[in-house]
Order: structure tokens, then sequence, then C-alpha cells
């Protein structure tokens, strides 16, 4: 299995941090972002790594990270030139995947604490479509969120006002390659952007989209507070 970091958008949340610096780039910990995503694909033995990212910062990213062979991993870079969603991201990583090949995608933003061997394991013994990973939260209105029917996910919705459940939907997603078509028939949302939850919702709608919940703590850093609360927890974890 292949894995694909998502390192682009412009982390508008975290200016000034990000006016000169892609945010994954930002220390989180002792480390970069960007490096926890990655750990947890080589922990979980996945080496072949994609990484999306924008112009903005790719030298960074190469100087940093150089082939990969450092940190256990063989990496690949592409470019966003524009940030067009998550959606359009991923689609940048077709050549990347071989046909009928399952791959896991992680929004570098998103630091968590469970291992991706087992999650990994379940989603290889299903046959088809995608699985992505929940998270119970207090505050589910910042998140996609899963509507749950009879254990199941009937769809997401994006940031509901008044959620009527509180599992939101984590930045780490499992897809197979029929995810590319996918892409390739949705149009841009009315922000102007392509949508990784109107991808999840086509799966859903089709009954392929499985799911499992995060045991562990998950955090989205991608703000000022949460980048904060993102140190501290990973201070407690590896110090």
């Amino acid at each position: 299995m292949k894995g694909v970091v998502l390192a682009g958008g412009t982390g508008s949340r975290l200016r000034p941090l990000t006016q000169y610096i892609n945010k994954h780039l930002l220390p989180v910990g002792d480390l970069p972002m960007i490096q926890y995503a990655i750990d947890k694909l080589s922990q979980a033995g996945v080496r072949d790594i994609l990484i999306i990212t924008g112009k903005q910062s790719a030298g960074l990213y190469v100087d940093y990270l150089g082939s990969g062979d450092s940190i256990g991993a063989n990496l690949t870079y592409k470019i966003q030139d524009q940030a067009g969603g998550i959606a359009q991201a991923l689609a940048l990583a077709e050549d990347f995947v071989e046909k009928d090949e399952k791959f896991v995608v992680i929004l570098g933003d998103n630091l968590f604490q469970d291992p991706l061997q087992p999650i990994i394991h379940a989603y290889n013994q299903q046959a088809e479509g995608a699985m992505v990973l929940l998270k119970e939260v207090e505050d589910p209105r910042r998140y996609g969120v899963a509507m749950m029917e009879n254990e199941h996910i009937a769809y997401i919705e994006e940031k509901p006002k008044h959620p009527n459940s509180p599992f939101a939907v984590t930045g780490i997603y499992l897809y197979d390659s029929t995810v590319f078509d996918i892409v390739k028939s949705q149009s841009p949302s009315a922000r102007g952007e392509m949508e990784i939850t109107d991808v999840n919702n086509v799966y859903a709608a089709s009954g392929a989209l499985s799911h499992m919940f995060l045991k562990g703590w998950w955090i989205d850093a991608g703000t000022h507070e949460s980048l904060f609360q993102a140190t501290l927890l990973v201070r407690k974890e590896f110090n």
C-alpha cells in the first residue's frame, strides 16, 4: 500500500506564521508537523509516500526531507499550483497509485495517537470502496460530521450548524483507485473548491463507505490554539 500526505493549502487560520512558510513545516514539539504523518505511515509499513504541497515552500520540503531515506521512507513530491481543495489535490496522486491499488491519505495537519497498521489491515479486508476514520468530539460544528444510520454512514455533512451526530470525520482516508474517477465527476462547491466530503458521499450513497473510530487523541492543528494543544499532546506522548 502507498501513502499520500496532503500538505498544501494557504494556512490562513495560522497567519502570520504562514505568511512565508507552509503550515505543515511549522514545529509541533521537536519536529515539523509534516513528519508526524510520514512517521505514522512508515511505522505501519507504508514506505512509498507522495507529498502534495504548494509551490511556496516546496524547496524547504526537499531540503528537510530529501528522498526520505533518513526517515525510512521513499518520498515523491508533486505541486498543487492552485488552492482548489482537498479533492483536487488528491487527483494529483492518480499517476502515483497503480490501477486497482489501495492507498491511505493523511491531511498533514492531522496529528493522532493511534497506530495505522490495524486500520490498514482492516481496510485490506474490504473488497472495495473507501474508509474514513471518525472521532467523537465536543463541538462537531467545526468538521465534516458523519450522519449515522444503523451503524453505517448515511452521509457526511460539512460543518453543520445543528449536527445530529458527535462524530467528526478526521483527515485520514483510505481509498481504492476508483476515487480518481469519482473526483473527476465532481464540480467545485460554492466556495470554488473540490470537496473531499462530496467524494466520500459518493461512496456513502453506494454503501461502500466504511469507518473505524480513533481510540486515542486526535487534533487538527490548523489554528493557533490547536497548534499549541498539538505541541502539548506530542510532548506528553514522546517525552
